[in-house]
């Protein structure tokens, strides 16, 4: 098992990446409690099936390029709920109906969030 110092650094990575694809409602929960084997859930909403693959193959393609080494991968061809397991953080990618009709927050309710930091756009002033 990866050091928590490692699963907060994936979940920043990963969620940097989730947004420059225009992932939106980001939302980080700490499971390590219940689940032992995984440290972070990372649900991220996509507006488009097409959307929600562009979302999940940058987060892929930037963990790999990290060093991390994807476990599983999950959905990709429906891209309406695309798991990406990383060990220690799983990134949800949600399709907008498919987030709501699975309530994963709801389901998880008892976890602590983790707050999401990402660096500012720049000012194209």
């Amino acid at each position: 098992m990866q050091s928590p110092e490692t699963a907060e650094e994936m979940l920043q990575i990963a969620a940097e990446a989730a947004v420059s694809k225009g992932g939106e409602d980001l939302v980080a929960l700490n499971v390590s409690e219940p689940l032992p084997l995984v440290d972070i859930f990372l649900l991220v909403t996509g507006n488009s099936e097409r959307n929600v693959a562009a979302i999940a193959d940058e987060v892929e393609d930037r963990l790999i390029e990290s060093g991390h080494k994807r476990v599983r991968r999950e959905g990709r061809a429906e891209a309406r709920w695309v798991l990406l397991d990383f060990g220690d953080l799983i990134v949800h990618v949600f399709h907008q109906e498919e987030r709501v009709y699975y309530g994963l927050e709801r389901l998880w309710k008892d976890c602590p969030v983790i707050p999401i930091e990402l660096a500012e756009p720049a000012d194209r002033s």
